[in-house]
């Protein structure tokens, strides 16, 4: 019997997925880990659960203890699924310029919900710093700090790269993927790496963010105005990024990341979100940097419900200048 224990034996072994018309179209394996399919809905829960589990074990979490975080959402999700089980309060910090449909999800699941307007890193009221002020200043807190805890790093480290590298049987030319917290690509590529030396390992960058430029000139410098994307793309080297073996960047456009949701979606049958779409897009430029006969996997971060009032409306991708692919 193969039975799994609650909602934090059920996070991981998600299924890689070839992707048919795209594979076709670049002449390369394009492989997306179906990330989306973690109980809570996204990539996070292994962050999530690696952070809470580490406080445990650390002694510094432990009953009627309370869980602060900082988060654009999806993090948040998967911490209030796992304080739900283990009997944790748990309060959220999150950007209020993120998608409603992630701000209602974390209240529907009971968290604490504290949207505050969206300021760079640097100010002292972004939504990192007042969640950590937040758990400082209450009792029985810990701040689970998701962008410079590698407890995040290392359950993608120990889960979900020997994951890609045994689906794959080690036949991996490139592994791609954007980064916010710095978490998942950090944790991936220093495994593939350990592995093969010549996996190459593509940092996927939204426009507006400093990681392209720091990768391709070494020096953190935003390219671009910004973008629609949610939860990835930062100005800074977190903990969890510091020390990840990197090989190139890529920066596809906010349009690129929007016309492959809507391939995803119509072509490959998958409801995606936009960091998935960016994801995707990055891969298959990366295929065809390398040319026909590579394998290039990626991850497919979380489902397109939570932006449906943005991603999938015509009429708010008009006002960011960005137009709806039709089917």
């Amino acid at each position: 019997m193969h039975i799994a224990q609650g909602f934090t034996g059920s996070v991981g072994h998600t299924p890689l997925i070839r992707l048919p018309r795209l594979s076709e179209e670049t002449g390369c394996e394009i492989l997306g880990k179906a990330e989306f399919l973690n109980p809570g809905g996204s990539v996070k829960d292994r962050a999530a659960m690696g952070m809470v589990d580490a406080a445990e074990a650390a002694g510094e979490l432990g009953p009627g203890g309370i869980v602060v975080e900082g988060t654009a959402g999806n993090t948040g999700i998967g911490l209030t699924h796992i304080c739900n089980e283990r009997g944790y309060r748990y309060i959220i910090v999150i950007p209020e310029t993120q998608s409603q449909e992630k701000i209602d999800l974390l209240r529907t699941l009971g968290a604490e919900v504290r949207a505050v307007p969206a300021k760079p890193y640097k100010d002292p009221d972004n939504y990192q710093h007042i969640a950590r002020r937040l758990a400082e200043e209450t009792d029985n807190a810990i701040y689970a700090g998701q962008f410079d805890n590698t407890a995040n790093r290392d359950a993608h480290y120990r889960t979900t790269g020997p994951e890609i590298w045994q689906e794959t049987d080690g036949r991996l030319d490139a592994f791609v993927t954007a980064t916010g917290t710095g978490g998942t690509l950090g944790g991936i590529a220093r495994y593939l790496k350990e592995q093969s030396e010549a996996v190459r390992i593509v940092l996927a960058d939204p426009a507006g963010s400093a990681l392209y430029h720091w990768v391709r000139h070494g020096e953190l410098k935003p390219v671009g105005s910004g973008s629609i994307t949610e939860g990835i793309g930062t100005s800074r080297i977190t903990r969890n990024l510091e020390g990840t073996p990197l090989d190139d960047a890529v920066m596809p456009s906010d349009q690129e990341a929007v016309d492959m949701v809507y391939r995803l979606l119509h072509e490959e049958g998958l409801f995606l979100g936009g960091s998935s779409g960016l994801n995707v897009a990055a891969a298959v430029q990366v295929a065809r940097d390398l040319g026909p006969g590579h394998t290039i996997a990626t991850i497919l971060c979380d489902g397109g419900s939570r932006y449906q009032s943005r991603l999938f409306n015509p009429a708010w991708l008009a006002e960011k200048g960005l137009r709806a692919p039709t089917a």
